[in-house]
């Protein structure tokens, strides 16, 4: 659960996802971009522990959703994976040193 007022990027999110960990986190920042509602985990609004408290009881009870979002975060994270992310930096540099 990361419950965040502001998050730039979201790496906290990331990692429990490679670690097949659903996220339920508040959609502040960049998490929105990481944290895909209803696949990867789930998304409140800023403040609204109630409706984060609602997600969490939704996964622990429903062991087939807790699987799947396992999953769908895991390849989510895999998107962010240092041999995918490096050279599209790569090809930014190059290009704003022409």
């Amino acid at each position: 659960m990361l419950t965040s007022d502001y998050e730039s990027f979201g790496l906290v999110a990331l990692e429990a996802m490679a670690a097949r960990v659903p996220v339920i986190s508040s959609n502040a920042g960049g998490l929105p971009e990481i944290n895909i509602h209803g696949q990867t985990g789930f998304l409140s609004p800023v403040g609204d522990v109630e409706s984060m408290s609602k997600n969490a009881l939704t996964l622990l009870q429903n062991e087939l959703l807790l699987e799947q979002m396992r999953h769908h975060a895991f390849m989510q994270a895999s998107r962010f994976d240092i041999q995918h992310i490096v050279p599209q930096y790569e090809n930014i540099y190059i290009k704003l040193v022409r």
